[in-house]
């Protein structure tokens, strides 16, 4: 009689215990760069230049890894082109953050406006 309810919990057991085994889920998004960056866009201490450059060499890394960068990031980027007065590359940035986040469409619609009447 032990034996019958011995089995079971050791089943759940050995069941539990290869779920835990298995490994962490890696992250959806690669953040690298990319948080200090708004940081310093708050701060002001830094130029737009030297942002765009730093959030370029975090985009190269990121695709580098076969990674994606986090919702937010092409929008940003854009935001500092359209800043230093690169028009172009800015909209590429919204188009981009538009494709890989369909949810930022009215945003990245709205900056897209604004950046063309400037």
């Amino acid at each position: 009689m032990k034996r019958r309810t011995w089995l079971p919990a050791m089943a759940a057991a050995v069941m539990l215990s290869g779920c835990a085994g298995s490994g962490q889920t890696p992250p959806l998004y690669q953040w690298t760069g990319y948080q200090p960056q708004v940081y310093e866009y708050f701060k002001g201490t830094r130029s737009s230049q030297e942002q765009v450059d730093a959030l370029e060499k975090a985009l190269q890394e990121i695709q580098a890894k076969g990674d994606t960068p986090p919702p937010g990031f092409h929008a940003h980027l854009g935001m500092l082109y359209a800043g230093i007065g690169k028009g172009d590359q800015a909209q590429q940035e919204f188009q981009t953050e538009k494709q890989l986040f369909p949810e930022s469409s009215t945003y990245m619609d709205f900056l897209t406006k604004k950046s063309t009447q400037r």
